[in-house]
């Protein structure tokens, strides 16, 4: 694959979680957010993308969101359970990014707010309609995904690089 392909990233924000004893890392999964997830999973499904890596936080939430979402996919990418997803700021979110191999045409990123809308909101130099002032103004709810297109290697993912080419919240 040259570094002149386009790629796509989904940037998709866990499933409601629930408030509970446990420490924030290992809250699971609300009644809600178990309904929510397949759901999107669904939805990603239907975009006709086939994710070739997904990176995944190691929080509880994040996990067993990908666990019933995945299921939807025509095909499981291969996953990959970065602990640096939990807690990232920006600037770490998008040098993980970098470090994708360019062998990958398309990459979902399993996190949570405000990193996964911080990221997209940064890598979004623009998009299709009214998609990017949509997205800002609904603060990307659980379960929401994003999806960005852009051209090159992993390694130039910047500020400004991509097109938001597609945004989903489970309630619209």
């Amino acid at each position: 694959m040259s570094v002149d392909t386009t790629r796509r990233i989904v940037l998709l924000r866990h499933a409601k979680a629930d408030w509970n004893d446990e420490s924030d890392h290992e809250r699971p999964l609300a009644e809600r957010g178990r309904k929510d997830a397949p759901v999107a999973g669904r939805r990603l499904a239907d975009s006709g993308i086939t994710f070739d890596l997904a990176l995944c936080s190691t929080a509880a939430r994040t996990r067993e969101t990908w666990k019933l979402a995945v299921h939807e996919l025509p095909a499981r990418p291969k996953t990959v359970y970065e602990e640096r997803i939990y807690e990232a700021s920006l600037g770490e979110l998008i040098a993980l990014v970098n470090e994708t191999p360019d062998t990958v045409g398309d990459l979902l990123v399993i996190g949570h707010n405000p990193g996964m809308h911080a990221l997209a909101d940064a890598l979004a130099g623009e998009s299709e309609g009214d998609l990017l002032p949509r997205m800002n103004r609904s603060g990307f709810p659980t379960s929401a995904f994003a999806v960005l297109r852009f051209d090159g290697s992993w390694k130039a993912v910047e500020h400004g690089v991509g097109r938001l080419v597609d945004f989903w919240t489970p309630h619209d």
